[in-house]
């Protein structure tokens, strides 16, 4: 009669978390070895978004720089000589004999009438090139560049903007930014757009600030999309880039005033995205406490 003992397999096995016969070392460390890789991917990846704004920082100060130079040459060199065309088309028309042809004074009308309008040019885009006044914040300031802009392209230009005291706040190169992502915005418009108005509105959230300027022209057409540094995108978007942003440009459909499809027009919206944490970081870290919370 057989009087063995019949043990069971896992008897013998160690009590330990790899009760199924296995080992999980290796698991383990292969967990561990892809925390450790996540942790090196992000902090690898936090480094490229430092560096793309740090270049994208560097590309704006460029940008700056090129406007100072180009609005003193223009100051300087064109107004001096715009001037002195004025001062000497003044004499021809006084030393002019009484008994001239008449084409003459005409002529000389005509002349006039295009120098004043190169002067005018001139002095607007002299304006435009140095840096706005930032004194009353960029609210003011991007409320009296939109009344401006529309006097003298008479387009329905509005303004509207979020009630957000951060925006009292915004360093100056931040605020500066938003103005010139606008102020290029507003102008593809006047010369590109064929609109007939422009709307421009400041809405923020706890995170962004989000820059957006519509119209109702005629929208992105194939050749405006495939000329995008006509349209300055690149400066518009390094604008962005420097304070961990984006920029959207995406056509806009306007439903048709008597209701027919076909006669719909198309506009272009756009959607400039900055980061407040990036905008405030040259603020006092107590006050971007304050700021954000």
């Amino acid at each position: 009669m057989d009087t063995s003992t019949v043990v069971p397999f896992t008897a013998h096995l160690p009590l330990s978390p790899a009760r199924d016969g296995f080992d999980t070392s290796g698991k383990a460390a292969v967990a561990i070895d892809s925390v450790a890789l996540a942790s090196a991917a992000e902090r690898e990846l936090a480094q490229l978004r430092a560096r793309v704004r740090e270049l994208s920082a560097e590309l704006v100060q460029a940008q700056e720089a090129a406007c100072r130079h180009v609005a003193r040459e223009l100051h300087d060199g064109v107004g001096a000589e715009l001037t002195a065309t004025r001062f000497a088309l003044a004499g021809v028309e006084t030393w002019l004999p009484a008994d001239a042809p008449p084409q003459c004074a005409a002529a000389l009308a005509v002349a006039n009438r295009s120098l004043d309008a190169v002067c005018a040019a001139s002095r607007q885009a002299v304006a435009e090139l140095h840096a706005p006044s930032l004194e009353s914040g960029i609210v003011g300031a991007l409320a009296h560049w939109t009344g401006d802009f529309a006097a003298r392209t008479q387009l329905r230009t509005s303004f509207v903007c979020a009630a957000d005291v951060r925006l009292t706040r915004l360093p100056a190169d931040a605020a500066l930014a938003v103005f010139r992502v606008a102020q290029e915005a507003l102008n593809n418009i006047a010369k590109h757009a064929r609109a007939e108005s422009a709307d421009v509105r400041i809405e923020t959230s706890r995170r962004h600030l989000t820059l957006i300027v519509a119209d109702d022209g005629i929208g992105l057409t194939r050749k405006a999309r495939s000329r995008r540094g006509h349209f300055g995108l690149s400066g518009m978007q390094a604008r962005c880039a420097a304070f961990d942003g984006t920029l959207r440009v995406s056509a806009r459909r306007i439903a048709a005033k008597r209701g027919d499809a076909a006669d719909a027009s198309r506009g272009t919206l756009l959607r400039a995205r900055f980061a407040w944490d990036a905008m405030l970081a040259d603020a006092p870290c107590a006050e971007r406490r304050a700021l954000q919370s």
